[in-house]
């Protein structure tokens, strides 16, 4: 749950940048044989019942939703400057979301998870889970790619969410080496390894195995890596940029939804674009239904 500064009060909302992707994405392909799930814990307060109507509405599959006794959502405050950057502060330290692979439901959990084509995780999921939470998610990775399911995972790097950079390296090394398609940020990248070329980046990522990989630049050009090809994909130029929340979260989105419908992975950065460029003109990471672009999928 977000809170975004408006003017002299705030607005509440419902995000994160699982949520934001699953929510885009169900929207793009309502029309297409994809069924969205969103994968989280919960309380049974009335901000987490108002949650699960929500997605039920944008037409996200919930069944596997964990609702926990004691247990609240983990909340956030974003603020914006002038030109659409933002800043975070969190309160989500014993947030539900932090324990959904520790409960006595989590076996069930995984076996079910177990039976999708596709599974996304990022960093920010990662960095939320118990030791012993993350421990299970890597076995069940593990468990989902030996049945021939496809990991996709984004590197969203929140340094505040992490002990040190060198745990956060270690774990996304281990996410990297089950992953099939990495939507990368690159300034997350250059935060956490320091990289001053993105070919480290390329380097390293594509020697933990990684076939298909696609690094977000902003409003630079998109680099696609697939069979080999190396391509760049040109961002779709915004004048009126009013918030990036969610900007990475909807292009992932746009190119999922592309290449779910069989789409190239070059096609579907283009349709990644086309998506990011319409949410950074509005507020907040969740734009109208009626604003959403026309994808051809």
């Amino acid at each position: 749950m977000s809170f975004k500064k408006k003017l002299s009060g705030l607005k509440q909302a419902f995000g994160g940048d699982t949520l934001n992707t699953a929510l885009y994405l169900a929207r793009l392909t309502k029309s297409q044989s994809i069924t969205t799930s969103y994968v989280t814990a919960l309380g049974y307060d009335s901000f987490s019942e108002q949650m699960l109507a929500a997605w039920q509405t944008e037409g996200i599959d919930t069944s596997l939703v964990l609702q926990l006794a004691h247990k609240n959502p983990g909340l956030y405050y974003i603020e914006t400057d002038d030109t659409g950057e933002r800043s975070f502060h969190y309160w989500r330290n014993d947030s539900a979301a932090k324990y959904m692979f520790d409960q006595p439901e989590s076996e069930h959990l995984a076996e079910q998870l177990l039976t999708y084509d596709y599974l996304l995780i990022t960093g920010i999921t990662l960095a939320i889970l118990t030791e012993t939470g993350r421990a299970k998610l890597f076995s069940v990775l593990k468990a989902f790619k030996e049945r021939g399911g496809k990991v996709i995972f984004d590197n969203n790097y929140r340094p505040r969410l992490w002990l040190n950079k060198a745990q956060t390296m270690t774990e996304y090394q281990k996410a990297l080496a089950l992953t099939d398609i990495a939507l990368l940020t690159f300034d997350d990248e250059m935060q956490l390894y320091e990289d001053t070329d993105v070919q480290q980046c390329i380097t390293r990522t594509q020697a933990l195995g990684v076939k298909e990989l696609i690094i977000k630049r902003g409003a630079e050009d998109c680099i696609v890596i697939e069979n080999n090809q190396t391509n760049y994909v040109a961002a779709t130029p915004v004048s009126n940029i009013i918030d990036t929340t969610a900007a990475g979260d909807s292009f992932n989105a746009g190119f999922l939804a592309k290449r779910l419908c069989h789409g190239s992975a070059t096609q579907a950065a283009s349709a990644g674009h086309m998506m990011a460029s319409t949410v950074i003109q509005y507020p907040g990471a969740i734009i109208p239904v009626v604003a959403m672009p026309e994808i051809q999928l």
